[in-house]
């Protein structure tokens, strides 16, 4: 149900099983937001990640603002990916 009302959606497949996936919201004029960013844990490690969001960002790149919330270990992955950090 997340997927299906997600405006935006990108999915790694291995075969016929879905192996992650990016989605965003957005008004797809100004904004989006990205919730989610999931890896099966066995499949992590191979750029799975890192090839989700850029094209996810490719998806997005019209937008004037991209906002992802995550948790600070995973603050220097999007950091790579030219997100900030914006303290509250």
């Amino acid at each position: 149900e997340i997927l299906k009302n997600s405006d935006f959606i990108v999915i790694a497949m291995d075969d016929n099983k879905v192996v992650g996936f990016i989605n965003a919201v957005s008004d797809k004029i100004l904004s989006a937001y990205i919730p989610l960013l999931e890896v099966l844990h066995e499949y992590q490690e191979r750029g799975i990640g890192t090839e989700l969001v850029k094209r996810m960002k490719i998806l997005l790149k019209d937008l004037y603002m991209v906002d992802v919330l995550c948790d600070e270990e995973l603050q220097k992955f999007y950091s790579k990916f030219r997100f900030k950090l914006i303290h509250r």
